[in-house]
């Protein structure tokens, strides 16, 4: 019963993300995946390093789609903060495939040439090199504390979510919803009123992927997070709904994380948070149900 009450959330999410007023914007897509910025990594191949993955090496300086980042303490009615939220045209986004064609489909950095071949793109195109950084992030082990999947199908996210919320649990998705259509990306926004704190022991967080079909990278940590949903209204007139997460401890951050750059923090900072954009998502146990 859970897992049917969860399937038929999760699309209605992609029905209203479909029809989402938004632009193509891919700045943003490596920011909130937070595992792959606590430390350098270095990956193997062969018995030689070959490469070193970096989420942030295309933000060597300060740029606006970083500015999803706050503390605990500026999450309260009136306040006034620049937020970057991205826009995608869903109609342009890749589509998730039935779980049985995902699975014939190999899904391992290993099988990169063979997979470009698949897909005809060219060895050195922009989209096989977001293919291997898609693959690479997906196969760097998670830190400590945290439990990773990238999901190929809807069926394999609502599996990773089951196992980490209860099999037996039922679940709701939280995503951000603008209420006004407009192709800004960043403002100042205003929080409208006290933001509402969703209770959640755990929390399922998921952010698509670059790959030519849907791939969700979702994570949970064993950490304390606080989950909120907080009104905003911008500057121009756009109201948005926006989902933030809190991340009471960062002690496994790397010090150079781009959210302690951002807000001039150290790692062990409690209360770091940040928005979501509309096409990640939160899962939390549905106490109503």
């Amino acid at each position: 019963m859970s897992m049917k009450f969860a399937a038929l959330n999760f699309l209605l999410l992609l029905l209203l993300l479909r029809y989402a007023d938004g632009r193509g914007d891919e700045q943003l897509e490596n920011v909130l995946r937070l595992h792959s910025m606590d430390h350098d990594r270095r990956i193997e191949d062969d018995g030689g390093v070959v490469a070193r993955v970096d989420s942030l090496s295309h933000m060597d300086h300060m740029d606006q789609s970083v500015m999803v980042f706050f503390t605990l303490k500026d999450l309260k009615s009136g306040n006034s903060m620049p937020i970057y939220f991205r826009k995608k045209d869903p109609s342009t986004s890749p589509r998730f495939l039935p779980r049985d064609e995902a699975d014939a489909i190999a899904f391992s950095l290993a099988e990169l040439p063979t997979l470009l071949r698949f897909f005809s793109f060219s060895q050195g195109s922009p989209q096989a090199k977001a293919m291997e950084a898609t693959l690479r992030e997906c196969e760097i082990p998670a830190i400590k504390g945290e439990v990773k999947f990238c999901a190929t199908s809807i069926e394999s996210m609502l599996d990773f979510a089951s196992s980490i919320l209860g099999s037996n649990s039922d679940f709701k998705i939280l995503a951000t919803k603008h209420h006004t259509e407009s192709s800004i990306v960043f403002q100042n926004y205003t929080i409208l009123k006290a933001p509402d704190e969703i209770p959640a022991p755990r929390i399922v967080a998921c952010h698509t992927m670059p790959y030519p079909y849907a791939v969700l990278y979702c994570h949970s940590q064993e950490t304390q997070n606080r989950v909120f949903k907080v009104s905003l209204g911008g500057e121009n007139g756009d109201r948005v709904t926006a989902v933030a997460v809190c991340h009471m401890d960062t002690s496994q951050w790397k010090r150079d994380h781009v959210s302690f750059r951002v807000l001039g923090m150290e790692p062990g900072t409690p209360g770091i948070c940040h928005f979501f954009p509309a096409d990640n998502f939160v899962l939390v146990p549905d106490s109503n149900l």
